[in-house]
């Protein structure tokens, strides 16, 4: 079971001393978050994109390759990939990159984003955003597991022969987590590939949630990778701590209140009742989460978002602290109690390598000499047998036979 946090990278005033912080006083903060996330024996630390005030993360994997270099342990992963608007040629040389530089240390969360805006400053209809989610991801898919590709569909340039470098690390593909809070097709999407399926799970009742990773399970046994229990399922989450859940109240009220997606909404009473958002002690916050698992079932991953609404760097890092000692621990012996042994782990580099290629050492693609034309030439690479299938007939059999 992984722990960890995730961020939607706003910047917003704090409603108690007035200050709004800077872009790049939040861009240091979350380095400062992250590296303190892995200080408190958290496992997983993951960034939203956005392109837009107020928020800072435009570019996750700057950001993450800078906290994995920084960082020994910790899973550098996003929250969320926009899988409609980035082309997926080039999520898929970023995020190889950033996985070899992290050793593997790398997993995404893909999804459609929330920004309407964002789509027509990439050049891309919202009213396709999910046949882009769809498309793109089919060929993001290809381009990490086909050393060459040729592809046509429907929103991007055709690829004739193109090769996507660099390759993933070890051949093993970053992991990915189809993001949705409201989409059959995504669960459908992630069941279909076998892939994870993460539920943001804070703004709506936990009801809502569970009939989408019914569904993800369901058809990700349809499609044979494993029985539902096996399928792979994280959570978001939200939590405000202090000892005394009466202080915690006080402390986060104005925040609440003050904070862009919840002000003028429903107050923070009703909101901790009908969402996971839990204020309150430690005790509380397990007793919350422990729960999860009667709602949805064992699952692999368990997200907090913590540094949002406006709260300093000084509360988040507290709020970390009270997660780290006295929370996950707890967490992590109660979620294991009587857990089925056919549920797996989280999905890891390290795991998924030994999967793949047992005591074998893994696959580090080593280009041919005079590479550089994918489209005459053969394989790009000297373990990989010459490009199949040879399209017939273009210059005539020998040339075919030249390729091969």
């Amino acid at each position: 079971m992984q722990f960890g946090l995730f961020s939607v990278s706003d910047i917003t005033r704090d409603p108690v001393t007035g200050y709004t912080p800077s872009e790049a006083e939040r861009i240091r903060d979350i380095v400062t978050i992250a590296k303190h996330a892995e200080e408190a024996g958290l496992d997983v630390f993951a960034l939203g994109e956005h392109h837009n005030p107020p928020f800072f993360s435009s570019s996750p994997t700057t950001t993450l390759a800078y906290i994995a270099a920084q960082t020994e342990r910790l899973i550098v992963s996003t929250a969320t990939t926009l899988i409609t608007t980035n082309d997926p040629v080039k999520i898929a040389e970023d995020y190889a990159m950033l996985q070899h530089l992290a050793g593997g240390r790398v997993d995404l969360i893909m999804g459609r984003g929330n920004t309407g805006p964002v789509y027509p400053w990439f050049g891309k209809d919202i009213r396709q955003g999910l046949p882009l989610a769809i498309e793109n991801y089919q060929l993001l898919h290809r381009l990490w597991r086909e050393d060459v590709v040729d592809w046509e569909g429907s929103f991007r340039t055709a690829l004739h022969g193109f090769t996507s470098t660099p390759r993933p690390l070890d051949d093993v593909p970053p992991f990915v987590w189809h993001g949705s809070i409201r989409t059959p097709e995504i669960a459908e999407q992630a069941a279909y590939y076998g892939d994870g399926f993460f539920a943001n799970n804070i703004f709506w009742p936990k009801e809502h949630y569970q009939r989408l990773i019914n569904l993800y399970r369901q058809r990700y046994a349809h499609y044979g990778h494993g029985t539902p229990e096996q399928a792979i399922v994280g959570l978001g989450g939200q939590a405000f701590m202090a000892k005394n859940s009466q202080d915690a109240v006080n402390q986060f009220r104005p925040y609440f209140d003050s904070a862009p997606v919840y002000g003028n909404g429903p107050t923070m009473e009703d909101f901790t009742e009908m969402t996971p958002l839990t204020v309150g002690s430690p005790q509380q916050v397990i007793d919350r989460y422990a729960a999860m698992r009667d709602t949805f079932g064992d699952y692999q991953r368990q997200l907090f978002l913590m540094d949002h609404a406006g709260l300093p760097l000084k509360i988040v890092l507290e709020q970390i602290d009270f997660l780290g000692q006295d929370v996950v621990p707890v967490l992590r012996k109660e979620l294991q109690v009587n857990r089925a042994a056919e549920v797996p782990d989280a999905p890891t580099h390290a795991a998924r390598v030994a999967a793949k290629y047992g005591d074998a050492e893994p696959r580090q693609p080593r280009p041919n000499a005079n590479r550089g034309d994918n489209v005459t030439g053969g394989s790009p690479y000297q373990d990989a047998p010459d490009r199949q299938p040879v399209q017939p007939g273009a210059f005539g059999a020998a040339a075919d036979r030249a390729r091969r």
